[in-house]
């Protein structure tokens, strides 16, 4: 029994091994953070010491099979039957290790460790492999083939029980001795995988100790966090994960906050009726332009658009990934938590539609994208919203140079001008930037820009989608539709920009949207729109300014009727951010704000609104 015993414990030190392994691995890759962030070195050590809970229940819930193996073995009078326990410790490390590298992926591309919502990617694992750097993607191939082989012989050599550990007195010991034995390893292991004697069980947000994102989510056990995650997403599903409140006054608040005292829409047209194009860019942070505090030098073509264009100041992206922006174009809805409206097509009939809207009111309508639109199920979702064309990349048959995930912006653009002349007007029509994804592989037409701080890559790409407006813009010039023509340049989404803002932050969900084009009025040209919106704000907008009713895009407010009430939204894996004139507050469902800047005197009636609209839109998309 004794060496049972030890047995049980080196596999126990031998797995945390393993998780201080790959979280080393993980310091190391993103490195840059911590000296960004200016993290202190001893706080990055104390993650270490952190994170041990959480691990030792990670641990705990690994050696469950392993210990009723071993025990059952002996209660049988049988030798332990090693090879299959081998091959089960194999299985562990192979499947812990591909979850730690696939942190490690997604963390430089979403800033987010692995999660369920992650997982619904792998639905398309081509447009993931496209998605991803090859390099990287190859690093982390062999990086997880080297260290689960390495770990595997660890096992073996140092690990392993061997036959001659179990002799014949062991193989039967006192029935007494080996049930109480029993009972206490597996009352230790419950103690583990609970975190203690705590009233509370443990979570993830234990190891929350430092007021660095970074730091935190260094620590989280990736293992742990992404099982915890899957369960969430059930409670989710079941409607009980966000319930503040009873529903009725969740629905009571949610259109209180919509509710709006006059109607007196000021209109920004100078005719009836223009053409509208969208240009959607693609990941294009706030801070990619100099008017939205980014640094000087990155768009200078869109700031020389502004000068004749309306900037929005104030607007953010209620979600971070391209499909939650196509439902808040197309849509008017918010970002939802865990999933998309576009990974639930039983639900789209529940969705108004912009576009079907444009079209009963005589729009011809499009979408244009230079790669290809199953990623995230987006194409099932436009083809919802019934265009009369959708060109992604495989229609395009132009002789253009193709890049890893499709068509360069510099391709696509111009000669998307030329082809809305092809149509007959009005018509409303979205193209959809490509270039500033990752792996940005965009062509190197011009001498990239000396950039001394992270994501070079990032920022060269707006550069050079930059230079694919100016392009799209002089082409569209000289088209007979540019005269009847506004053009809403607006991001689908932020991006972990070079100024490192936490995604739990309006700082990083601020994105630009320019209004520009001769049917603008004159007054506005070179102004600039401060209050707070979102892009789910864009199908109100457009609508009212078209002279058309709304009311079915009950998330959507038109921000140019004097007495809408601003505010705006994120959605957070487990829990939300909200913005007001008075202030604004980052809330996690685990019971904390990450950030409040309210006044105490209305922070108890402001908190509560974004939790009503959270819950509301929650409860509404479970009910379609």
């Amino acid at each position: 029994m004794k060496k049972i015993w030890v047995t049980l414990l080196k596999m126990l030190v031998f797995l945390l091994s393993l998780f201080a392994t790959m979280r080393i691995i993980f310091l190391i890759k993103y490195w840059s953070l911590v000296s960004l962030g200016e993290i202190p070195f001893l706080e990055i050590l104390k993650g270490f010491w952190s994170a041990l809970p959480l691990d030792i229940a990670t641990a705990c819930f690994m050696l469950a099979l392993p210990v009723i193996y071993m025990f059952v073995s002996l209660a049988l009078d049988k030798e332990t039957l090693f090879a299959p326990l081998r091959w089960f410790f194999y299985l562990l490390v192979a499947v812990y290790n591909l979850a730690a590298f696939g942190d490690i992926g997604i963390y430089g591309e979403w800033r987010t460790k692995l999660s369920y919502r992650a997982l619904m990617y792998l639905q398309n694992p081509s447009e993931v492999i496209n998605t991803a750097e090859t390099e990287q993607t190859l690093l982390l191939i062999v990086l997880w083939s080297l260290f689960t082989v390495l770990f595997c012989w660890l096992y073996t050599r140092f690990v392993e029980p061997q036959p001659s550990d179990v002799n014949r007195e062991e193989a039967k010991p006192n029935p007494i001795l080996l049930s109480g034995s029993f009972v206490l390893v597996v009352g230790l292991l419950f103690l583990g995988m609970r975190g203690g004697f705590n009233e509370i069980p443990i979570t993830s947000s234990k190891v929350y100790y430092s007021s660095h994102k970074f730091a935190n989510e260094m620590s989280v056990n990736p293992a742990y966090y992404l099982v915890e995650n899957i369960l969430n997403s059930k409670k989710v599903e079941s409607r009980a994960h966000f319930n503040y409140m009873d529903a009725e006054s969740a629905r009571l608040r949610t259109e209180k906050l919509h509710e709006v005292t006059c109607d007196t829409t000021t209109s920004i047209l100078k005719i009836e009726r223009p053409n509208i194009v969208v240009i959607l860019l693609e990941s294009w942070s706030a801070d990619l332009i100099e008017s939205l505090g980014g640094e000087s030098g990155i768009t200078p073509n869109f700031r020389e658009l502004e000068k004749d264009g309306l900037l929005f100041t104030n607007i953010y992206a209620s979600a971070n990934r391209s499909q939650h922006a196509m439902s808040s174009l197309f849509g008017g809805l918010p970002g939802m938590p865990v999933t998309t409206i576009t990974n639930h097509p039983d639900k789209y009939y529940a969705i108004p539609s912009l576009v079907k809207k444009m079209d009963t009111i005589g729009y011809h309508t499009s979408f244009y994208f230079g790669g290809e639109l199953n990623y995230g199920n987006i194409l099932s979702y436009l083809r919802y919203n019934e265009f009369d064309v959708i060109v992604e990349g495989k229609d395009i048959n132009e002789g253009f140079r193709k890049g890893k995930l499709g068509y360069h912006d510099t391709d696509v653009m111009p000669w998307y001008a030329e082809q809305l002349s092809g149509y007959e007007q009005p018509f409303f029509s979205t193209l959809f930037t490509l270039s500033t994804h990752s792996p940005y592989d965009y062509p190197r037409l011009f001498e990239e820009i000396e950039w001394p701080v992270i994501e070079k890559s990032y920022v060269n790409s707006g550069y050079y989608t930059d230079i694919a407006i100016k392009m799209f813009m002089d082409k569209a010039r000289q088209q007979d539709w540019y005269d009847s023509t506004l053009f809403v340049f607006v991001a689908d989404h932020s991006h972990s920009s070079y100024k490192n803002h936490i995604m739990e932050s309006f700082d990083h969900h601020k994105i630009p949207m320019l209004v520009y084009g001769e049917p603008l009025q004159d007054s506005l040209r070179g102004k600039t729109f401060d209050k707070i919106c979102g892009n789910t704000d864009l199908p109100a907008i457009i609508l009212a300014q078209l002279g058309q009713t709304h009311s079915e895009f009950i998330w959507s407010k038109d921000v140019f009727n004097e007495c809408y009430r601003p505010f705006a939204f994120f959605e957070l894996n487990n829990g939300l951010g909200w913005k007001t004139p008075e202030g604004e507050f980052v809330y996690y469902n685990s019971g904390y704000f990450i950030k409040n800047t309210l006044p105490e005197n209305i922070n108890d009636s402001v908190v509560l609104d974004g939790k009503a609209y959270m819950q509301r839109h929650f409860d509404l998309f479970n009910s379609y």
